[in-house]
C-alpha cells in the first residue's frame, strides 16, 4: 500500500476514463475529486499523496479523473459534461472497479456530484463525506469582481501564468515555494486553460438545495472554520438539510483538504467510516537506507575539469543505478555526486554497497557508503525522518573505498555472509545520543 496504483480505463458511451484502485479491504471508498485531478500527478504532490495512502489505508480507494481532465478523455470544449453526465462517469467508474457499492468522499466541488450520485443512485452509495460541501456557491469572500464572468478571466489568466491561487485555496502554506510549484504543475496537468470557465461556472451556478433532503445516505459535512472559498456557516447550513447528517468544524483556513491538518480531517472521516479512531499512519514504514558518495570529488573536479567531470559523473550514475537494479534498490534521489537509495532487506543494501565501492576504481574514483535501517516517513516519492539523517551522517564518516553500517544493521546480519569490522562510538551532527559503527567486508573476511 502506499505505491501508484496501475491506471485503468472506464467506459461511458465513447469517453474513457482514468482511474485508479489503491488499497485493499471490505470497504470501497470512491473519492470524487474537484476538476483539478490527475490520477498518477496525484502521487508526484507529496502532500496529496499522504492524502491518498492514508484514505487507502481504510479499504479499496477509487479514485479518478472527470470527463476531459487529467488522463480522462480530453472533449471539444462546447462539449464539457453537465453534471448529470458526470454522476453517470462516477457509475461507470464504480462498474468497471468492481464495487457494488462504495463510501463516496466528495472534496470541493466533487461535493456537488457525490450529492447527485447519493440521491440518484443511494444502492451504490453506503456513506458519503462532503468536504466543504455548499447546497449553493457565492463569490469567494476578497475578491473585487461583482460577476462569475470577471471571476473566470482572472481563473483563465492565472491559469496561462501558474498561478496557483494558494492565498485562497491553501492561505496555510502562502510562502511554501515547493507547495506553491507543485499545487501548479498539478492544475497544469489536469485541466486545459480554455477549460477553467466551464467547471468554475458550473460550480458556481450549481444549486442541490433541492436534492440534499432527498439524501438518506448516512453522511458527514466538514469545513474549516476560516475557509474564504466556502465559509463554514455554508457547510452548516447544508449539513442540516441531509436529515441525520453530522457536521464537523475543523480548526484551519484552507480550501484543499490535504493541505492542513490531514491527519485531524481523516481521523474524522476513520471514525464516521469504520466506527474507530486508530490514528494510523500509513506513511511510516521500516526500510533500510543507503547514502554513497564520491571521495575527493571537488578535487576531482579541479584535475578533470567540468566537461570532463561530468562525462565520469554521468558514468558513476549509470554504474551505481546497474548495482541499484540488480541488488533491488530504489534510487530516492541523487545527491550531488552520490546516491540515496532505499531497500527492502539490509543484506541487499550492504552487498550493493560493497559492490558499487569495487566497481568505481574502473572510473577512476572511490566511494564511500553509509546504511542504516529504521523507520522513515514516506512524502510521495521521497523519505524523510531521523533514521534518513542517521544514514546520511554514518556515510559523511567513511573513509576512501568504506561501507559503514550503524549497529542495527549489525545486528539484523547475524550470520549473513558479510564481516564487520568494530569503528567505534561515533557522534552524529544533529542525532541524539552515541552511535556503534561499523565497516563491512565481503564474505565475512576481515578488512
Amino acid at each position: 500500500m502506499g505505491e501508484r496504483s496501475r491506471t485503468q480505463y472506464a467506459r461511458n458511451g465513447d469517453v474513457h476514463l482514468a482511474f485508479q484502485v489503491v488499497g485493499e479491504g471490505a470497504l470501497d471508498l470512491l473519492l470524487i475529486d474537484t476538476w483539478v485531478h490527475h490520477v498518477e500527478a496525484v502521487w508526484d504532490f507529496p502532500d496529496f499523496a499522504r492524502f491518498l495512502r492514508r484514505l487507502s489505508s481504510l479499504g479499496r480507494l477509487i479514485h479518478f479523473d472527470r470527463r476531459g481532465t487529467g488522463l480522462s478523455d480530453p472533449v471539444p470544449l462546447d462539449q464539457l459534461p453537465d453534471l448529470q453526465t458526470q454522476v453517470g462517469d462516477a457509475v461507470a467508474v464504480l462498474k468497471a472497479a468492481q464495487s457494488g457499492g462504495a463510501a463516496v468522499v466528495g472534496l470541493n466541488d466533487g461535493t456537488i456530484v457525490a450529492a447527485l450520485l447519493a440521491a440518484a443512485h443511494p444502492e451504490l452509495c453506503r456513506s458519503l463525506v462532503l468536504f466543504t460541501l455548499t447546497s449553493g456557491h457565492t463569490l469567494a469572500a476578497g475578491m473585487p469582481m461583482e460577476s462569475i464572468d470577471e471571476v473566470i478571466e482572472l481563473i483563465q489568466a492565472n491559469a496561462v501564468t501558474d498561478d496557483s491561487g494558494v492565498e485562497l485555496l491553501a492561505p496555510s502554506r502562502v510562502g511554501d515555494e515547493h507547495f506553491d510549484r507543485q499545487l501548479a504543475r498539478l492544475q497544469r496537468f489536469s485541466v486545459r486553460p480554455g477549460a477553467y470557465g466551464h467547471y468554475y461556472r458550473q460550480t458556481m451556478e450549481a444549486d442541490v438545495a433541492d436534492i440534499l433532503p432527498s439524501i438518506r445516505t448516512p453522511t458527514l459535512v466538514l469545513n474549516r472554520t476560516g475557509n474564504q472559498i466556502v465559509p463554514v456557516e455554508q457547510s452548516r447550513l447544508a449539513a442540516a438539510m441531509i436529515e441525520g447528517a453530522r457536521f464537523v468544524e475543523l480548526p484551519g483556513g484552507d480550501h484543499l483538504a490535504f493541505s492542513e491538518g490531514v491527519d485531524g480531517l481523516l481521523d474524522e472521516v476513520e471514525e464516521f467510516l469504520t466506527g474507530a479512531r486508530t490514528g494510523a499512519d500509513p506513511d511510516r514504514m521500516l526500510t533500510t537506507l543507503l547514502f554513497t558518495d564520491i571521495v575527493h570529488s571537488t578535487r576531482l573536479t579541479a584535475q578533470m575539469g567540468d566537461r570532463r567531470w561530468r562525462d565520469v559523473l554521468d558514468q558513476h550514475y549509470e554504474l551505481g543505478r546497474g548495482e541499484l537494479a540488480r541488488f533491488g534498490g530504489r534510487e530516492v534521489v541523487t545527491t550531488g555526486d552520490g546516491f540515496f537509495a532505499a531497500f527492502d532487506r539490509p543484506l541487499a543494501a550492504v552487498r550493493c554497497a560493497l559492490a558499487m565501492v569495487e566497481a568505481m576504481p574502473a572510473l577512476g574514483l572511490q566511494i564511500r557508503a553509509g546504511v542504516h535501517t529504521g523507520e522513515v516517513e514516506v512524502r510521495g516519492a521521497d523519505l524523510g525522518g531521523l533514521a534518513v539523517h542517521i544514514a546520511a551522517r554514518i556515510a559523511t564518516l567513511g573513509g576512501d573505498g568504506e561501507v559503514l553500517v550503524s549497529s542495527t544493521v549489525k545486528d539484523l546480519l547475524v550470520g549473513a555472509d558479510v564481516g564487520f569490522d568494530d569503528r567505534q562510538e561515533h557522534e552524529l551532527k544533529g542525532v541524539p545520543g552515541t552511535w556503534r559503527l561499523f565497516a563491512a567486508t565481503p564474505g565475512g573476511q576481515p578488512p
